[in-house]
């Protein structure tokens, strides 16, 4: 069963690479191109037509502690290894954007934590031309896998707009990539943190194909529910197969995004998570007007609203999501 339900799925994604032909001839499976390396593992993927998976480097650099952060991209590669596919961990190293990595790489990223440069699809050519390691967050995994033919990326959670985002016009990257790049996400959904409803009408202004997995309810990441209702549903692995591949075909120049539910045993109450978000929020209000005034606001208001107060923590952790 399992195997025949693999088989289903390669041949819908072995489209994609066909497809794609890497970009109309400009890539020599495995090699280093001289701006980009494809690590031999992901190469013969690649000429094969064998299912492939990208993976974000963010979540090894900037989500955890070493050597937390090692041992799960190490879990995550596994893990897509036993489902029949082959995992392609992105990031930048000595500015040479990479399409898979070895062990010795990954547990390289994983020391280096937060000095390497979260890198989003804007900042490639400044850390290429730097010559720096760089961790890829989804826009950048996207725009990456999207060069080489990878159709189908997996991450925790993407970015959206933010929370009173129609006045700070704080909006994530991520959604305009999906907008642009033809590859299917499939996440845990949108960050509880976010402006959930706002996110969803600006996916669908770019154009980005939306669905949950199994539900008629829109995850929110750390919890299954959300309160808002999903665009689209999908039932099974082959539905979304057969959803990427007709995008594929159709050549809309948009991505997929596929939300699938934290498992129910994993899932945090939401209505903890909001009560640690608005908190969060009122505790970062009484900094907001120094902020605006020294022009900081965007960037240190996130860091703000990310702890979570301590009372209110229980426990909780980000990995599930994944």
């Amino acid at each position: 069963m399992a195997d025949s339900r693999l088989a289903i799925l390669s041949r819908h994604f072995t489209s994609a690479a066909e497809a794609a032909d890497c970009k109309a001839g400009s890539c020599s499976f495995g090699q280093n191109l001289g701006w980009i390396k494809i690590s031999p593992e992901v190469s013969e993927a690649l000429k094969h037509g064998t299912p492939i998976v990208a993976l974000e480097s963010t979540i090894i650099s900037h989500g955890m502690p070493y050597p937390q952060n090692f041992e799960t991209a190490k879990e995550l590669e596994v893990i897509v290894r036993e489902n029949g596919a082959v995992p392609a961990t992105i990031a930048i190293l000595d500015g040479v954007p990479c399409i898979g990595l070895t062990t010795e790489e990954l547990e390289i990223l994983a020391r280096l934590g937060s000095k390497a440069r979260k890198t989003a699809s804007r900042d490639i050519a400044l850390v290429m031309a730097g010559r720096e390691n760089g961790a890829t967050t989804v826009s950048a995994t996207m725009y990456l896998a999207s060069k080489v033919g990878i159709p189908v990326f997996v991450t925790g959670g993407i970015g959206g707009v933010h929370r009173h985002g129609e006045n700070t016009m704080d909006v994530s990257s991520d959604l305009t990539e999906l907008g642009n790049t033809p590859v299917a996400v499939i996440s845990a959904g949108i960050k509880s943190i976010l402006d959930i409803p706002r996110t969803l009408e600006y996916l669908e202004t770019q154009r980005v194909t939306v669905a949950a997995y199994r539900t008629d309810e829109f995850p929110a990441f750390f919890t299954q529910t959300s309160g808002c209702k999903a665009p689209a549903r999908v039932e099974s692995p082959e539905h979304c197969a057969r959803v990427i591949d007709a995008n594929i075909r159709l050549e809309q120049k948009s991505g997929i995004l596929i939300a699938v539910p934290i498992p129910r045993e994993h899932s945090a109450s939401g209505s903890l998570i909001e009560s640690a978000i608005q908190q969060a929020l009122q505790e970062a209000r009484s900094f907001v007007k120094i902020l605006i005034e020294k022009e900081e606001c965007h960037n240190k208001l996130l860091s703000i609203i990310s702890t979570t107060p301590p009372e209110l923590d229980h426990g909780l952790q980000f990995t599930p999501s994944f």
